[in-house]
C-alpha cells in the first residue's frame, strides 16, 4: 500500500482544521487536568482530537484510528495492518507555556511502517507533509517548499536538537562522549524531526520515552525528505497497534552519515 496525494492533501486539511479549533482555546483562558501519567490535557487537546476522528473516520471508515486520546470502535484489541496514528496536540507542555512549540500529528501506518504523515503547527501557521514517494514538503504562511534533510554542515560541528521540556542522564552522558563539538538547539514537539527535515539540524537523540503517536507522523516526513529515524542498534522505527506504545530509544538523523549513533 501507498498513500496517494488524495488521502495525504486530505490529512493535510484536517490537521489544518484541529489546529484552528486548538488555536481557539490557546488565545483564550482555558484549565488544565492531569491523567494518570501525570501528562497535562486541556479542552484543546479533547476538541482537536474529536475533530481528527470524525474527519478520518468520514475520509477512510474501514481503517482504525489509534489516538493518544482514544481508540476507535474497529479495535477490539487486535492487530491492524493499516491505521492511523494520532497525537491531536504533541507538546502540550509547549502550548501551557505559550511558546507556540505545539503541533497535530497525523499519520498513515501500513504494515507497521509510517507511510504518510503530517505535522501542523498552527500558532506559527507551517504545515509540514510528506510520504513514501510523495516527497517531504512545508507550507509555511502559504508558501509551499521541498523539504531536503541535511548530509551534515562545513564546519563539523554537529547541530543537536533536542526537547525543551523533556532530558534524561543518558542523553547527557551521550553528549559528553561526542569527540567533536557541538551546538544544542531547544525545540518542543514534533518540531524537532521538521527542522532536520528542513536542513537546520543534524541529529535529534531521544534516549527517554516517547509515544509511538509521538514520531510516527514526524518520522514519515523526515524519511520523505531524506533522513532517517532509528533505534540505537541502527534499526528504523516500527509502528504497530500489537506492538508497546512506548518507542525504544531512537536517534532523527539527516542524509549524511551518523557515526555517532550506539556511541
Amino acid at each position: 500500500m501507498r498513500a496517494s496525494e488524495d488521502i495525504l492533501d486530505a490529512m493535510c486539511r484536517i490537521a489544518v482544521e484541529a489546529g484552528e479549533a486548538i488555536m481557539e482555546v490557546y488565545n483564550g483562558e482555558f484549565t488544565v487536568e492531569w491523567k494518570e501519567d501525570e501528562s497535562p490535557l486541556t479542552i484543546a487537546d479533547l476538541r482537536s482530537n474529536d475533530i481528527i476522528c470524525r474527519r478520518l473516520s468520514s475520509l477512510l471508515p474501514e481503517i482504525f484510528i489509534w489516538s493518544e486520546e482514544c481508540c476507535s470502535t474497529l479495535f477490539a484489541g487486535k492487530e491492524h495492518k493499516t491505521f492511523f496514528l494520532v497525537d491531536p496536540l504533541d507538546g502540550t507542555k509547549e502550548f501551557l507555556k505559550r511558546n507556540d512549540e505545539f503541533t497535530v500529528n497525523i499519520a498513515l501506518i501500513h504494515e507497521g511502517t509510517a507511510i504518510a504523515g503530517v505535522v501542523y503547527a498552527p500558532a506559527l501557521d507551517t504545515l509540514y507533509f510528506g510520504g513514501v514517494e510523495l516527497g517531504g514538503w512545508r507550507r509555511e504562511k502559504g508558501e509551499l517548499s521541498k523539504l531536503e534533510a541535511g548530509s551534515g554542515n562545513e564546519s563539523m560541528t554537529l547541530r543537536i536538537i533536542a526537547s525543551r521540556s523533556h532530558s534524561s542522564p543518558e542523553q547527557e552522558v551521550w553528549l559528553k562522549s561526542l569527540p567533536l563539538g557541538y551546538t544544542l538547539i531547544g525545540v518542543g514537539s514534533s518540531l524537532k524531526f521538521c527542522r532536520i527535515a528542513e536542513g537546520v539540524a543534524d541529529v535529534y537523540p531521544r534516549l527517554a520515552p516517547t509515544s509511538q503517536w509521538d514520531t510516527a507522523a514526524a518520522q514519515s516526513i523526515l524519511e520523505a525528505a531524506g533522513g532517517r529515524v532509528v533505534d540505537i542498534q541502527g534499526s528504523p522505527i516500527r509502528y504497530g497497534t500489537n506492538m508497546p506504545v512506548l518507542n525504544p530509544w531512537f536517534f532523527a538523523v539527516g542524509s549524511g552519515p551518523a557515526p555517532y549513533i550506539g556511541n
